[in-house]
């Protein structure tokens, strides 16, 4: 069975949205394996978002997703990486489908509700870093 990291970003967790978020997925038929509400430190984040180091917008990333609690879960079900993203939506808004996460509730290429793996190998890396006792 495959794994997935979602984290419902900071304007995702203040908009209440975790719970009709976590719904979508559940409906799915989705396995939810782990979740914890945190505010995660910048050296947790600069880990995660390792491959955009020394891009122009990673401070403004590392700054924005640690301005308030994150929810953090890993998910596992048959083509969950592929699926949670086509659920989850384009990352720029204006791209996103009605019917999608982003689609419906991001307005902001930053500031856009949700996180997902792109790879089952991304998926992997990133629920060792936030979810060890997974690995």
């Amino acid at each position: 069975m495959e794994r997935t990291l979602v984290i419902i970003k900071p304007d995702g967790v203040a908009r209440h949205l975790v719970g009709e978020i976590i719904n979508r997925y559940e409906r799915k038929d989705f396995k939810l394996l782990a979740a914890k509400l945190i505010a995660a430190d910048a050296l947790l984040l600069e880990n995660h978002y390792a491959e955009h180091k020394g891009r122009a917008y990673f401070q403004e990333l590392i700054d924005y997703m640690s301005e308030g609690p994150i929810m953090v879960m890993a998910w596992a079900g048959a083509s969950v990486v592929e699926i949670i993203r086509l659920m989850n939506g384009d990352k720029h808004p204006s791209k996103a489908s009605p019917g999608t996460i982003r689609g419906d509730y991001a307005h902001d290429l930053t500031k856009n509700i949700v996180h997902a793996s792109d790879s089952p190998e991304t998926a992997e890396r990133e629920i060792a870093i936030w979810f060890p006792e997974l690995a």
